[in-house]
């Protein structure tokens, strides 16, 4: 097929996502960055890290769908929560079930092209959280 201006396939948009919970267990901070801009979660509740990053997902879903547009990624450092969301690895947990549960509904209208893990250094949410974290 030949190259027609305007008429390249979008890129999906990438969604990074992190999550802490400070002390562990203790209270739930999220960052989100889409498009450069980045979001902070705050008033998450109490709980460990593991709740952390499946709440840090749960808010990368809602940001990318405002967004509206047509393929998003999300991409984020935690191996497990990755591997559970995406069906790879069973949750264990009543915690985790309930969680992937919520996570498979708010996605079922709009889903994410993929998840995706990265090293915690190309992570760019968990860059943002650190560094408000560090200032």
């Amino acid at each position: 097929m030949p190259y027609l201006a305007g008429h390249l396939p979008a890129s999906p948009v990438k969604v990074f996502f992190d999550g802490g919970a400070r002390p562990n267990p203790g209270r739930i901070e999220v960052a989100v960055v889409a498009r450069g801009t980045v979001h902070f979660f705050d008033d998450l509740g109490e709980g460990c890290s593991s709740d952390a990053e499946w709440l840090a997902l749960q808010c990368a879903l809602q940001v990318a769908q405002a967004l509206g547009v047509p393929a998003f990624d999300l991409l984020g450092d935690s191996r497990n929560i990755i591997a559970q969301a995406s069906g790879a690895a069973a949750c264990r947990t009543p915690a985790a079930r309930a969680h992937l549960a919520r996570f498979t509904a708010a996605a079922a209208s709009v889903p994410p092209r993929r998840l995706r893990w990265l090293p915690r250094h190309q992570n760019l949410a968990g860059i943002a959280l650190d560094r408000r974290n560090n200032s």
